[in-house]
């Protein structure tokens, strides 16, 4: 194609990789010729690419990023890149060259989030082409032409009343629609662009024709492998399995599936399964079983409603099973674990006699301890009831001392007051030298 060197190619697929995919080619601009904003490819149409959207962005999550040019959109359409796992990129048209342009310069560089690093790449479309596809493509392409409608509302996809997003599963709806949709599956087909990890059997390690036990998270494989999961079901009694490929649930006891519904290999669509009933004639429209339409449905329903009572009480009976195993096990592990303890104590004891010498002396020591703690003990209390008799004592010497020298104080008065009357008598009498005279 022409200018060869402005452009380059990323090769992409799209559609339920067990049901129908479709494979193509998608010539970009390069970065380089767009990297200005104000610089736009000469030769650009309304048709952009946004390569890179993360995994964790479901189709509601993009719809909002978008925000106000989602009515300027006719045409969303989610595809995977080779060699990118972790996204997915998306395919617009545009109802002008002018809201392409104005997307082009509102989000190329942008982040799809302030918590993320991951930004938001804008490339303008040059052409898209379908190289090959397996034999359910020329199906579904025959639907599109009949102009289907939306899944959600049963409302015509026409690009008149609103854009329209085809999910990476080939199934396309309003995007007024898939923007209340909140769950990263398709809502028709459950089918999911975050690609959950790869699964082996727990006891060969193989990734093929896996179950898994619904009761307690067991992988094994099938019976056309080595035969683990049924295996499981036999030692455990967990007859309910979930088929990790189809994920349908199979009852080992009952030898058949659980549900009704299973997922249709032609359109990846749920449908019910086959099954007849015991009369032949053709009248309830569901099986073969001769009745009035409305009656028949009306048993339809009774046998569902009854066949999910049936089925939740088989449930709530396995896990109570289930409950009471495993605690019978962890007991049975305590006690075992505790009795394998006690006899390793033991033994190494009686296997080592100057381990033994050593546990004597130990115990000794610890015994002279605590001895020695209970003399110290005591020696603390007496020694509070001796600080408390002594100041008891200092108080009463305080208290007999305080008193002497009251005393002696007053005896000292007292011998003063006698000295000094004394020394008056004494004046008072006439000398006998005088009288004589």
């Amino acid at each position: 194609m022409e200018h060869d060197d402005l452009t380059q190619a990323f090769y992409f697929s799209s559609g339920n990789p067990r049901i129908e995919e479709t494979r193509g080619v998608m010539h970009l601009f390069r970065d380089e010729v767009g990297s200005s904003s104000s610089i736009l490819p000469v030769e650009r149409k309304p048709l952009l690419c946004v390569l890179g959207v993360p995994n964790h962005m479901t189709y509601a999550d993009f719809c909002q990023f978008c925000g106000s040019f989602i009515h300027h959109m006719l045409e969303m359409r989610i595809v995977r890149n080779d060699g990118m796992e972790d996204n997915y990129s998306v395919l617009i048209r545009f109802d002008d060259q002018s809201s392409a342009d104005n997307f082009y310069k509102h989000f190329n560089g942008r982040c799809f989030s302030s918590l993320e690093v991951e930004i938001c790449r804008v490339l303008f479309t040059v052409d898209v082409q379908f190289t090959g596809s397996i034999e359910h493509a020329q199906a579904s392409a025959v639907s599109n032409m009949e102009q289907p409608s939306c899944p959600v509302c049963l409302e015509r996809l026409d690009q008149d009343m609103g854009g329209i997003l085809t999910t990476i599963c080939n199934h396309s709806f309003h995007c007024s629609c898939i923007s209340k949709w909140t769950d990263s599956s398709c809502p028709v087909c459950r089918f999911c662009q975050q690609q959950p990890e790869k699964s082996s059997c727990f006891v060969c390690q193989t990734s093929e024709n896996l179950w898994m036990c619904v009761i307690c998270g067991y992988i094994g494989c099938g019976r056309y492998r080595e035969g683990h999961a049924i295996r499981h079901w036999k030692e455990t009694e967990h007859c309910y399995s979930l088929e990790l490929e189809t994920r349908r649930v199979w009852d080992y006891a009952g030898d058949n599936y659980v549900h009704r519904l299973i997922q249709s290999k032609t359109d990846g669509k749920l449908v019910a399964l086959n099954h007849r009933c015991a009369q032949a004639n053709d009248g309830c429209g569901t099986c073969e079983c001769g009745l009035e339409p409305g009656f028949g449905d009306a048993l339809l329903n009774s046998k569902v409603e009854a066949i999910v009572n049936e089925y939740n009480e088989l449930l709530t009976t396995q896990l109570e099973n289930q409950k009471m195993y495993f605690e019978s096990l962890l007991e049975n592990i305590e006690q075992e674990t505790e009795q394998g303890i006690s006899k390793a104590v033991e033994q190494a004891i009686s296997q080592n006699p100057k381990l033994l010498k050593l546990q004597a002396k130990l115990d000794k020591l610890v015994e002279e301890k605590k001895f020695l703690d209970d003399i110290n003990d005591n020696l603390l209390k007496n020694l509070e009831i001796w600080e408390r008799k002594i100041a008891e004592i200092e108080e009463r010497d305080k208290k007999a001392l305080n008193l002497k020298d009251k005393r002696i104080k007053d005896l000292q008065e007292e011998l003063s007051s006698l000295i000094t009357c004394l020394e008056i008598g004494n004046a008072a009498e006439p000398s006998p030298t005088s009288n004589h005279v």
